[in-house]
């Protein structure tokens, strides 16, 4: 396995997560997480339901506090910055939620202008700013629309673009294909792949769908009993022999994986 925790000789990464830890009334979700995501790539995150990967997205962005461990963003360590530094690092961030949570009394329209209003943009800029990208994530013709009125993917679409408003350095999509159909899951797989090389952005995703995993991600790393697993390209991690993602790609991403690892070091061997 490749060590994912190092730096590239002469490389600030975009995210560096140094032995991350976090509990909730006495539960562990996160057990010394650690990985990196060089600038301009996308890293996919995959695991069993109610493994913590939700948790550890909002980590990344500042939306929850580590009980312990480092998070650097360009090479800064967040935790250890003013409150109005940390501010200036977050609108690095475009965050995606799951199923879009747009606000379902606002148009498309404003859905999307939502963050650039809120910095002040005059009002052309913004119409403009949003028609570009609604453009972008291929939705046109619905500015005026509720988020009632739309499909399930149409929806995620307005949630990237409201992502993308501010113009960020890295976006952070969770479970950006569940409850969709095939169809527009490779819609949805379609656009994260040019807003990547269009916007030259990082992105991190978390999902359970390892189709999508393949398509969009450089790496993919597997999250489950609090640590990251394994990690590797696509087509290596698809291919490996590791008993956990054996078991995770084979199907078993509903439920716990039923391997055990040795906490030092990354082994992993098969449970009872």
């Amino acid at each position: 396995m490749n060590d994912y925790r190092k730096d590239a000789p002469g490389e600030t990464p975009k995210i560096r997560v140094e032995d991350l830890h976090k509990s909730f009334h006495g539960k562990v979700v996160l057990d010394g997480i650690e990985f990196l995501v060089a600038d301009g790539e996308s890293l996919v995150i995959v695991g069993p339901s109610g493994t913590g990967k939700s948790v550890l997205l909002k980590h990344l962005i500042g939306l929850i506090r580590p009980d312990s461990g480092r998070l650097f963003v360009d090479g800064r360590d967040f935790w250890t910055l003013s409150d109005r530094e940390r501010t200036d690092v977050r609108k690095k961030f475009g965050m995606s939620f799951q199923e879009g949570a747009l606000f379902d009394s606002m148009s498309v329209f404003d859905n999307v202008a939502f963050p650039l209003r809120r910095s002040g943009r005059p009002a052309a800029e913004v119409r403009d700013r949003v028609r570009e990208c609604l453009s972008i994530v291929r939705l046109r013709n619905v500015e005026g629309k509720r988020p009632s009125e739309l499909s399930g993917g149409m929806r995620r679409r307005v949630g990237f673009a409201r992502a993308i408003a501010h113009e960020p350095e890295i976006l952070l999509f969770d479970e950006p294909n569940t409850g969709l159909d095939p169809i527009m899951t490779d819609i949805i797989d379609e656009v994260i792949l040019d807003m990547k090389e269009k916007l030259d952005v990082t992105i991190v995703t978390i999902t359970h769908h390892m189709e999508s995993a393949r398509k969009i991600g450089d790496r993919i790393a597997l999250l489950a009993q609090g640590r990251l697993l394994y990690e590797a390209p696509p087509e290596e991690f698809l291919r490996s022999d590791d008993p956990a993602v054996r078991q995770f790609v084979q199907g078993s991403a509903k439920g716990p994986l039923t391997v055990e690892f040795e906490r030092e070091g990354n082994a992993v061997s098969e449970g009872p």
